[in-house]
């Protein structure tokens, strides 16, 4: 067992067996994990024993109900779990074949990159800035390269069209749609590997979730993009593979088509017939 963060102090001392192979995965891998197991000292464990291979280059949607623990698995994979008041992380995750432990966290979220449920662009900084911000925090001064790299991120995230005649203008004015196609901007222009999104169309009207379903369709082919969501419709829609989670633990992981179509347990069935959930 590889320790990922604060050990759970009521952990057993003994070493688990060893996780089984994850029952889908397409080579290249992007992120491995095995036997992951996350929660809070002193509560039950919300990840147990989770091992997945996420694709490089592909969308893998995760779904399952309400605390089934989709958001704390995306949050181990760059560490944020890690940030909360005794949280609990261990099992091993990869990296293009290195622990995220070997990584400094800040330099892990620039490679794995996420978009939270609701928009969150910074409240004091113009659309400009708040592309730009990821560079000029990592050291990025010439201005000609950071204006080159704000407008492809913008064009990546398909809101140059609407915003480029107002770049100086605050970031909250925009629409809803527009302010988490921005945060998107802003996380692609640090060029991460993986972009993990939270539910990012949650808040959104049916207009804007398209356009933000587009646009992953897009991205997908420079990046690999993992995304929690409860509309069953939208992981069918944009995904290649599909996780189920139910109670913490990954009951089904595999093809989208397949897994919607013909799954291999029936608590994936109920769940995706909506007999539950």
């Amino acid at each position: 067992m590889n320790p990922i963060m604060n050990q759970d102090p009521a952990a057993p001392s003994s070493t688990p067996a060893p996780a089984p192979p994850p029952r889908a995965a397409a080579k290249p891998v992007a992120l491995s994990v095995r036997d992951l197991r996350a929660g809070y000292a002193g509560g039950a464990a919300v990840l147990k024993g989770v091992s997945l291979d996420i694709s490089e280059r592909r969308v893998t949607a995760i779904i399952g109900p309400s605390g089934c623990g989709k958001s704390t698995l995306i949050r181990c994979l760059n560490r944020l779990h890690e940030a909360l008041p005794g949280a609990f992380c261990d099992g091993q995750i990869m990296l293009g074949g290195r622990s995220v432990l070997d990584w400094d966290p800040v330099l892990l979220r620039r490679e794995v990159g996420m978009v939270f449920q609701r928009p969150n662009p910074f409240p004091t900084m113009n659309i400009f800035d708040n592309v730009a911000a990821g560079l000029t925090l990592n050291g990025e001064r010439d201005r000609a390269k950071i204006a080159e790299r704000v407008e492809s991120s913008l064009r990546r995230a398909a809101l140059w069209d609407e915003v480029k005649d107002k770049l100086k203008s605050p970031g909250t004015g925009l629409s809803g749609g527009q302010q988490q196609r921005l945060c998107i901007a802003r996380a692609l222009a640090v060029e991460p590997r993986v972009l993990l999104m939270d539910e990012p169309c949650s808040a959104l009207d049916p207009v804007a979730t398209a356009r933000i379903e587009e646009l992953l369709l897009e991205i997908k082919e420079t990046l690999t993009v993992v995304i929690v969501t409860h509309n069953m419709q939208q992981a069918a829609r944009v995904s290649e593979y599909t996780a189920f989670m139910l109670s913490g633990e990954l009951v089904e992981f595999g093809p989208t088509q397949g897994l919607f179509t013909k799954p291999a347990d029936k608590r994936t069935e109920d769940y995706v017939t909506g007999r539950f959930g």
